[in-house]
């Protein structure tokens, strides 16, 4: 999956990441079950006499690591696919944790595996140390696999304990530290994903501020720049309508020079403020595109309808102008207003020309005006 593909959402990367972690340290793990009971059939006391239960072993641990690799993330990505795949990877982790346990069990069990017991045994203490370093993620299933590899091997040293409770005894110690480094090796892991967490929503916080506006909390020409190019694609692809709206404060030098900067800050915003007042719906994209210059993308949206929302901001703006201490000021805007039109427009930057000159015409006509592009 491509950097792309990532989820944004803190909650969903969490277990996007689990998942990526399980699939990637999943396989290895089951080649070597198969491996570790080979060597211990090969180098029992008599491999032929033992052919029937070394084959069964074999089987079971070649279709445990089948059933590992065959099992894919699934191609779509959401909370529920995710999870429901975890449990059932997680079950193939504990139906190979109990296998082994039993077959540990059953070498100490079987006189003729007393040569390559020692393999069994070592084997154990690799699978648990690699399952509580390597699959820390969750907790409570890491600890059941973990006693799913020790207790059915334990309980038959237990059975003979003449002659194994010196294995037995030091089995079980270190059954005891694993579950600690299980426990640490499970905080060291959210620690890490927390941290990683942590910079996913900076990385968020960072790509926002990097796409809007300081002063008007807009979106920026930035934005502008990479949505424009994607909704006018869309448009086309789906054949709906696309609206576009450039708005420019009239007279807006006047204000700044006659009240100073600050002033025409204030104004801005309150321009901003008025703009997602009157352009309330969730669809449509509210830019500042740069200077006093804004502009307003309105999907699936025909020119009648877009001309008659701006109509209704500019007379509002018109009637209630703008505040500043002490006095009110008339604050107008000219508006151009058009609908992207595959005959007129062969491109996106040409459809943006054509409403960026009906934006003109309204300056030129008087100002305090719409042009239909």
């Amino acid at each position: 999956m491509t950097e792309a593909h990532v989820p944004r959402e803190s909650a969903a990367f969490a277990l996007w990441r689990e998942a990526q972690d399980t699939r990637n340290r999943s396989p290895l793990g089951g080649a070597y079950y198969l491996l570790a009971w080979f060597l211990t059939w090969v180098f029992s006391n008599e491999p032929d006499a033992l052919i029937v239960s070394g084959l069964i072993g074999l089987v079971t641990f070649a279709l445990l690591l089948a059933l590992r690799v065959l099992h894919r993330l699934p191609a779509q990505q959401n909370d529920a696919t995710l999870r429901r795949w975890l449990n059932f990877h997680w079950g193939l982790i504990l139906l190979t944790a109990l296998s082994w346990g039993l077959a540990h069990a059953f070498v100490h069990k079987q006189p003729l595996f007393s040569d390559s017991a020692i393999i069994a045994t070592l084997s154990t203490i690799a699978f648990s140390t690699a399952l509580a370093f390597n699959f820390a993620m969750r907790k409570r299933p890491a600890i059941l696999a973990l006693l799913l590899l020790y207790l059915p091997g334990l309980l038959s040293l237990a059975m003979d304990w003449q002659e194994q409770h010196a294995i037995l005894i030091t089995l079980s110690f270190y059954l005891s530290y694993l579950l600690l480094a299980l426990s640490r090796s499970h905080r060291e892991y959210h620690n890490t994903l927390a941290l990683e967490r942590q910079l996913l929503e900076q990385q968020k916080k960072l790509e926002q501020l990097s796409r809007t506006d300081s002063l008007t909390q807009l979106g920026n020409r930035y934005q502008f720049n990479n949505l424009f190019p994607a909704m006018v694609a869309n448009a086309q692809r789906q054949h709906q309508p696309l609206s576009l709206v450039l708005l420019d404060i009239d007279y807006f030098k006047r204000i700044n020079d006659q009240y100073g900067h600050i002033c025409g800050d204030h104004c801005l915003s309150a321009f901003a403020e008025r703009m997602r007042q009157n352009f309330r719906r969730d669809s449509d994209a509210l830019l500042r595109l740069g200077g006093e210059e804004f502009g307003i993308l309105m999907p699936n949206t025909r020119l009648e309808e877009a001309r008659q929302m701006a109509e209704r901001f500019r007379q509002e703006l018109e009637r209630e102008g703008f505040s500043v201490p002490g006095t009110s000021l008339p604050l107008t805007a000219s508006l151009g207003v058009g609908c992207f039109d595959t005959q007129l427009d062969g491109t996106a930057e040409a459809f943006f020309k054509r409403v960026d000159d009906a934006l003109y015409q309204a300056k030129n006509a008087g100002r305090n005006r719409i042009e239909l592009a």
